[in-house]
């Protein structure tokens, strides 16, 4: 070939050949591209399709399980006013004024208001306790809901019996039964306003006016049961003591 002279075919073939062959696809880049963005296309939406799968089934799970909750008891809203995880403050509350734990606390208000003609409904108490009350965790059977029942009574009476001979026994004057009294009102009011009942004030100063009158009545009583005259020695009050 003549220098200066336009290339031959062979040699403009050879030369579209070579380049040709450095060149990229750019239909192939093209088409791997589509089919990458398609891939992770595919995976976004299996992913959100297995999302919402779940979402849907944990909400079918959790209509399953409040559908298994009775009535009563999704209605049921004493306790409210304290959240679940408590039960240690509460028990710690009650073993430094009262005899009684959390548990046998809150398993004798259920079982009066669960109380039916025939009975009390322990099983529906055991199998729903941590519906009905927040700070109660665990579920129980009747049985441990009979133990706390039972204990709860037990305790009651014990203190009972302890709390009536302290007034009686002359151990204690006016003044300090006035003051016992006052701070185990005070505690009683607490707890029901827990449980979510509303006192009224007129209602607590009638409340503490009689409490205060018959605890005068037993120290009264107790004063003529304990000496032979029908005077009293302490007071001066006389008594009407039946032969």
């Amino acid at each position: 070939m003549t220098e200066g002279a336009p290339p031959d075919e062979t040699d403009a073939e050879a030369a579209d050949e070579a380049s040709a062959g450095h060149q990229p696809d750019e239909s192939a880049a093209a088409d791997d591209g589509a089919a990458d963005a398609d891939a992770a296309g595919n995976d976004t939406a299996d992913s959100a399709t297995e999302e919402t799968a779940a979402a849907e089934s944990a909400s079918e799970a959790a209509a399953a399980t409040a559908s298994d909750v009775p009535s009563d008891v999704q209605k049921y809203d004493r306790f409210k006013k304290i959240e679940g995880g408590t039960y240690d403050r509460a028990n710690d509350f009650l073993r430094d004024r009262t005899y009684i734990t959390a548990r046998e606390w809150a398993i004798a208000r259920l079982c009066a208001d669960f109380r039916t003609e025939t009975g009390v409904e322990m099983t529906k108490i055991g199998e729903n306790l941590p519906e009905l009350v927040p700070f109660m965790t665990d579920t129980y059977t009747p049985q441990a809901v009979n133990q706390a029942r039972s204990a709860f009574e037990d305790k009651v009476r014990k203190a009972g019996a302890t709390f009536l001979y302290g007034a009686m026994c002359d151990f204690f004057t006016a003044e300090d039964l006035d003051d016992v009294m006052y701070e185990a009102t005070e505690v009683a009011k607490f707890l029901l306003e827990v449980e979510g009942v509303d006192l009224a004030v007129e209602d607590e100063m009638e409340a503490e006016d009689r409490i205060s009158s018959v605890m005068r009545e037993v120290r009264e009583q107790s004063a003529a049961l304990r000496h032979d005259e029908v005077c009293c020695p302490e007071c001066g009050n006389e008594f009407e003591v039946d032969e």
